[in-house]
């Protein structure tokens, strides 16, 4: 599997990296907790601009990343979650896109997410330009209702990888301990065989808590942890999370 490098961040080397999401819905609430990270130890920042009121607003969105850029000094990545992937509101394709795009051009963020189930044709055309402009791409797939068989698990991921994503993500819903082992065992199995970049894998709620903590023994290079406000059932603070982090350490 290979690395990827977000200036000083290199994935798929040593540790899960631990990303902080903000999910604030004013300006005022998401720079307070940027500044707040300045005593937190995390590795990236991921700004959830579905959670934010301005989102529709593109010189909203422009002046927010300009600020956070003007403090955040670590790599950042924008992320709009859809309504039906969990996210806070629903956009149309278009809107979508443009927005993303909007983030791609600023030159003020690192990593875009960008939801596999959406227009292939889009996606890979907004590849191609994050590429140019030197930001990295996760593509993603959320199930917040069940977790798939391992076999779909895989492909889906095999298919981020064909689409040319430079790190691929899947997030899912276990009803059972045993949802926990099939998402563990895909994992591993793009670990050994499949992946040729880094790979993000996540069991959700109370059931999948151990899969945010084991990625550096099955193959997972990020985790989300809560500095303050979780963006997903099951997420554990970022304090928490380095200490296990540190106890699992494979070095």
């Amino acid at each position: 599997m290979g690395t990827v490098q977000v200036k000083d961040v290199v994935f798929n080397e040593g540790r899960p990296k631990i990303c902080v999401p903000l999910v604030g819905k004013t300006k005022q609430e998401i720079i307070a907790d940027v500044k707040m990270l300045g005593n937190v130890a995390y590795d990236l920042a991921e700004l959830r601009i579905d959670c934010f009121d301005g989102v529709e607003q593109p010189e909203q969105v422009e002046i927010l990343l300009a600020e956070i850029n003007s403090i955040h000094k670590k790599p950042l990545l924008f992320t709009f979650r859809t309504k039906k992937e969990g996210g806070e509101r629903e956009l149309s394709m278009e809107r979508y896109f443009e927005l993303v795009r909007l983030a791609i051009r600023s030159g003020r963020v690192d990593l875009v997410d960008l939801e596999l189930f959406s227009s292939e044709e889009e996606v890979i055309k907004l590849i191609s330009e994050a590429r140019e402009k030197n930001v990295k791409v996760i593509l993603s797939s959320h199930d917040f209702f069940r977790t798939p068989p391992k076999e779909e698990i895989v492909a889906r991921l095999v298919k981020m990888q064909e689409l040319g994503a430079d790190i691929t993500k899947i997030a899912v819903m276990p009803q059972s301990e045993e949802d926990v082992l099939t998402l563990l065992a895909a994992t591993l199995e793009m670990k050994k065989v499949k992946a040729d970049r880094p790979c993000i894998t996540m069991s959700m709620g109370k059931y999948g808590v151990i899969s945010r903590l084991a990625g550096e023994l099955f193959g997972s290079c990020l985790t989300f942890a809560a500095a303050k406000e979780v963006s997903a059932p099951g997420q554990v603070s970022v304090r928490d999370v380095r200490s296990i982090l540190d106890i699992l350490a494979l070095d």
